[in-house]
């Protein structure tokens, strides 16, 4: 299945190829998608960034592009990454295999449109993923939204970054030299607990920048305790919510890094 305005084609890594689909122009931006797929929402936030100036390059690693989301959609796609062997769900301390072909990727795309580098989106299961990829030097503005890698079962899995040492190291690095690294939850996402986002803050200190929603009960925005995802199915994309603010902080931050433009007009 296509998507409406995008081009597809295919990037291959190591053996392993999957359908590519880009649109806009100017910098890149990788959007990494959540379980189950690239679903109308997700299309929905890969056309806002490529509206706002941005050439989104956005891969299909599982599910069928433009599929809506249901139940039982959700609970195979969720099922097939879990015994993936790309995708490492409950490791604390090492990124999912599949981001060595995401890594490629972001080269790939540095490589074809040039400029300082390239932001990208991870969300859900991919969320940390960005954090990994940071650790490339093609990747200039990475997004954390809702990581939900490793699941929480254990309290050292509750605050885990997905990432390995090493690359841990070469983001402090980074950050030190004054990039910054972006995260986005709600407040009451028991899927991205809030000690992962301290955590976060303890490794990268003022390199990290935290958006939390309040999603707990009796908030000013009716926001369900719920609430996850918050660039796509619970976006609100109205003026004065807190998830349209959170997706215009976004944007700006693609601008700053990639662009120069330092605050995104609508």
């Amino acid at each position: 299945m296509s998507l409406q305005g995008f081009e597809q084609s295919q990037f291959s890594y190591e053996g392993k190829t999957c359908p590519v689909f880009r649109r806009g122009n100017g910098p890149g931006v990788v959007i990494i998608h959540e379980i189950p797929g690239i679903t109308p929402q997700v299309e929905c936030f890969a056309n806002i960034v490529a509206d706002s100036g941005f050439s989104v390059v956005m891969p299909n690693l599982f599910g069928t592009p433009g599929k809506k989301i249901s139940a039982g959609y959700l609970g195979e796609q969720f099922l097939r990454a879990c015994i993936s062997k790309e995708f490492s769900v409950l490791a604390a301390g090492e990124a999912s295999p599949i981001t060595d072909y995401l890594r490629a990727l972001c080269r790939h795309t540095n490589q074809q449109l040039g400029g300082s580098g390239v932001g990208v989106v991870g969300m859900c299961l991919t969320g940390n993923f960005a954090l990994s990829l940071f650790a490339d030097d093609s990747v200039m503005a990475p997004v954390l939204s809702q990581p939900s890698l490793p699941f929480g079962i254990t309290k050292k899995q509750r605050s885990g970054l997905h990432i390995n040492q090493a690359d841990l190291g070469r983001v402090k690095q980074r950050v030190a030299q004054g990039e910054k690294v972006m995260g986005l939850r709600f407040s009451a996402d028991t899927m991205c607990p809030g000690v992962r986002f301290k955590k976060l803050k303890e490794e990268l200190g003022d390199g990290f920048e935290g958006i939390e929603i309040d999603s707990g009960f009796g908030n000013d925005y009716g926001i369900k305790p719920l609430a996850h995802s918050v660039l796509t199915t619970d976006l609100v994309n109205e003026e004065g919510h807190p998830t349209y603010d959170a997706l215009q902080r976004v944007l700006g931050f693609f601008h700053e890094k990639l662009d120069g433009v330092k605050e995104q007009v609508v």
